[in-house]
């Protein structure tokens, strides 16, 4: 029988402290629900009450469905000076709404009586106090023994303690952390033992996780030991994303417990694991961070072969220098011409967006060639779907043009003053085979684009009154080339029904600007005509 593993991500929360790493309210509720629809069992959505932006998150969770997932709030055990009942950590954490909560508190004796100031069993009893007031408020109780592994070397009997109270408490899990990550494999497999020992004694059997990070380049590894041991969920971010060296990589766990361990997870069904490079893709890509390619599993290089012998093996037979078939996780085979993998994808894109096509319709090749084609020059699909649709649709003869551009002109005027640079852009189109000439002002040159295009076309499409671009991103490729560098622009627009994405590359920002603006505003035509997101 197949063990069941729960997958927690805390991508949102702990991915969030990583350098470089920063996603506004729009971008978590966009990762949320992609979570969602890939099919991991726990989201972790942040520290309500600790910044404005985690608690609005929170609430604008409401308004969304989650399928899948059950949406977690995370936070601390109450202040020592404060009843549970007059915590305001704890009150943020129920009045957050979520389906659950994970709470941390301290297993290392030197965090209770240098970092907090306070004594042993002060510790004990505001863990279990916590966890006592949360238990009938919410549906999951997680606790989070932070520091637990380093605490059980410095202390086993107070760090067992610890674990001890959170079970009286009420947790659902107890959730070993790993958090300065310096814990070895070997020490992870002895130390999980001896926790089962010390709790078998008393008769009882609690549910064990996993939290580990990655400072000594084993979070993976441990984490795998720790499930091969008896824990049943493992928590991790996506990409490995978090402090310092980062988490444990859920899109390397999440395979090797399906495909090599034999594990039972929800994301292991056949139509979640293959979302598992596009999911790895798209957080980057709201994260505004450069995919890495050499990654297990879901970077461009995990599947690539250049040697002769190995491209020679691999044609007769890909098991001969591949531990798993690339399709199986979402990725591809990067050395033959006739790519099935690449296949499968875009006839997977075009049942998703209603388009009929045959596996040997020469416009799938048609299609793949020049995603390969656009791909080799920075485009990336996975967080712009509304333009790699409108790519699907040109090659079956299904894209319209609302308008043809004559040409297009931005000014930026900067004088010697603290005053805001001016920025005006005029445009000539064709609308309907009369010219339109118009010109706009903007706050940045591209948003002073987006005025005169939209004013060009409102007479004729007054739709577009409704639609608002939500979000804008540029990725600087290959920052060799310092300031000649190609430019990738991702767009997120909406209206009053949808939300879509949108990309543009060019060695100049305001033309990769307005590509992905052109894909934008022809996706909300063409949706308003009944022509794309079916």
């Amino acid at each position: 029988m197949e063990k069941r593993i729960e997958i927690y991500d805390t991508t949102l929360r702990d991915g969030t402290q990583a350098e470089n790493f920063n996603l506004s309210v729009e971008d978590k509720i966009r990762i949320a629900l992609r979570l969602d629809e890939f099919g991991v069992d726990f989201i972790e959505g942040g520290w309500p009450g600790a910044n404005p932006a985690s608690t609005e998150f929170f609430r604008e969770m409401r308004n969304y469905r989650l399928n899948t997932s059950r949406l977690m709030a995370f936070g601390s055990t109450r202040l020592f000076r404060n009843p549970a009942e007059e915590d305001a950590n704890l009150a943020a954490l129920v009045d957050s709404g979520s389906d659950g909560i994970t709470i941390f508190g301290k297993s290392w004796d030197i965090h209770v009586t240098e970092a907090l100031g306070i004594g042993l069993d002060d510790n004990l009893t505001i863990i279990a106090d916590s966890l006592a007031f949360l238990r009938p408020r919410v549906e999951h109780l997680f606790y989070d023994a932070e520091h637990f592994f380093d605490g059980y070397k410095a202390n086993p009997e107070y760090a067992l303690a610890t674990l001890a109270r959170a079970v009286e408490g009420g947790a659902d899990r107890l959730v070993l952390c790993d958090t300065n990550g310096g814990t070895l494999p070997h020490e992870i497999r002895g130390i999980i033992k001896a926790v089962q020992e010390f709790f078998a004694a008393r008769g009882e059997e609690p549910a064990l996780g996993i939290h580990a990070h990655n400072d000594s380049g084993v979070a993976v590894a441990n984490s795998l030991i720790a499930v091969d041991q008896g824990a049943v969920q493992v928590q991790g971010t996506i990409n490995g994303y978090g402090e310092r060296c980062g988490n444990a990589n859920l899109t390397t766990i999440i395979p090797c417990l399906a495909l090599k361990m034999g594990c039972e997870l929800t994301v292991a069904r056949k139509e979640n694991l293959e979302q598992l490079t596009g999911v790895s893709r798209f957080v980057s890509e709201l994260a505004n961070l450069t995919p890495d390619r050499y990654q297990p599993f879901v970077g461009d290089a995990a599947f690539a072969h250049k040697g002769g012998i190995h491209v020679s093996a691999v044609r007769k037979n890909p098991l001969t220098y591949e531990h798993v078939e690339p399709e199986r996780v979402g990725n591809q085979r990067r050395i033959l011409i006739s790519d099935q993998a690449g296949r499968s994808n875009v006839l997977h894109k075009a049942r998703k967006f209603g388009i009929e096509l045959e596996p040997g319709d020469p416009v799938v090749s048609a299609i793949l060639a020049e995603v390969k084609n656009m791909e080799n020059q920075g485009y990336q699909f996975e967080g712009a779907e509304a333009s790699f649709e409108l790519l699907m649709r040109r090659a079956i003869g299904g894209h319209r043009r609302y308008f043809d551009l004559h040409g297009f002109r931005v000014i930026s005027q900067k004088d010697e003053n603290a005053n805001p640079s001016l920025d005006e852009a005029t445009i000539r189109i064709d609308v309907g085979g009369e010219t339109v000439h118009t010109a706009a002002l903007g706050d940045g040159p591209v948003n002073a684009l987006d005025n005169a295009l939209r004013k060009a076309l409102l007479g004729s499409y007054p739709a577009l009154a409704e639609m608002r671009l939500e979000d804008y991103k540029v990725r600087v490729l290959a920052s060799d080339h310092g300031t000649g560098a190609r430019v990738r622009v991702l767009i997120q627009s909406s209206d009053n029904g949808s939300t879509w994405s949108t990309v543009g590359v060019s060695h100049d920002i305001i033309e990769a600007s307005w590509l992905a603006l052109v894909d934008s505003i022809t996706y909300k035509l063409m949706k308003d005509d009944g022509l794309v997101g079916r």
